[in-house]
């Protein structure tokens, strides 16, 4: 009888589960798992925004139009594309990653509670701001008689030299990097600090009575103590990159040059709703969607190992 009970009791709970789950299952399905599938659908399609005719099936048409080595000299072409987001995503990924570690650890060591309150605020106000905010800031700094130069000048004892921030290719892309390394880097900081809080204190207690040094107790107990958080925030970071658009829509917007930042995903909006070609664009897309499956998939992989236990 009190079998019967407990499971009819399980089943109940079970119903009002499926019930408290099924609104955000539907908001998943309508905002996220449909898109996915209608632009797999109309990659197959050579569909356009406007036209009133009815969509020519190209099968895997403009997938091979993509990576068609023809238009790879292009410096608006899809491998274009594909080069700029990695330069980009590599060049902000690994400081984002390391820097934000580094500033995490010097906070969390520090003695002072209002120092570090004071910190972890100045880190993670630029995350507040919007990436048009984030990257209009920064363009008055790039100006040629903005503060970008004097700050570098400065520093390498070169008076009156203009960098070229927005206009050079590689300065162009160094930029980008400095607006999305800004913006983003406090966000980090305080995931890798919320990781270093749930590291007991006795764990340290006991390494300092065993004799060890600050850099054994970094790399021996504290990084691989971290780990899970690491993953997280290499995940996190590298899709935060690959999804980069604002910023080099804003300096394109303003004059920069397109080539040296048609990222893949500025690429999207161009070919999709300037040029009004949809089944490319959404072709473009797919590519993008599985290149991010497959790098968070291989960080998970080569990040592998056992549960934490402290």
């Amino acid at each position: 009888m009190g079998t019967r009970k407990y499971r009819g009791i399980e089943r109940k709970q079970a119903r009002w589960g499926f019930v408290f789950v099924l609104p955000a299952m539907l908001f998943f399905s309508l905002f996220s798992f449909y898109p996915i599938i209608n632009a797999i659908y109309t990659s197959f399609f050579d569909k356009r925004a406007l036209s009133k005719l009815p969509p020519k099936f190209l099968g895997l048409g403009n997938y091979i139009r993509l990576f068609d080595p023809s238009r790879a000299a292009s410096d608006l072409s899809f491998l274009n594309s594909l080069k700029s987001t990695m330069v980009f995503t590599l060049g902000t990924f690994i400081p984002l990653l390391i820097v934000s570690l580094i500033l995490a650890v010097f906070i969390s060591n520090l003695s002072s509670n209002k120092t570090k309150k004071f910190l972890q605020i100045s880190y993670y106000c630029p995350a507040i701001l919007s990436s048009v905010v984030a990257a209009t800031i920064w363009m008055i700094i790039f100006d040629p008689r903005g503060l970008g130069n004097q700050w570098l000048n400065a520093l390498m004892n070169t008076p009156g030299v203009d960098r070229r921030w927005l206009v050079d290719p590689v300065m162009e892309q160094v930029s980008t990097m400095v607006i999305y390394f800004w913006k983003y880097i406090g966000y980090f900081v305080i995931l890798f600090i919320t990781g270093l809080a749930s590291i007991p204190p006795t764990i340290y207690e006991a390494s300092t009575i065993d004799g060890a040094t600050k850099n054994q107790v970094f790399w021996r107990i504290t990084l691989p103590l971290l780990k899970p958080t690491v993953v997280l925030v290499s995940v996190m970071a590298m899709l935060q990159c690959l999804k980069t658009f604002s910023t080099q829509y804003m300096l394109y917007s303003n004059g920069a040059p397109r080539a040296p930042i048609n990222v893949i995903t500025f690429n999207i909006y161009v070919t999709g709703i300037q040029q009004q070609y949809l089944g490319r664009a959404s072709a473009m897309s797919v590519v993008l969607f599985l290149m991010m499956l497959l790098l968070t998939l291989l960080q998970f992989k080569t990040t592998k190992s056992e549960n934490v236990e402290y």
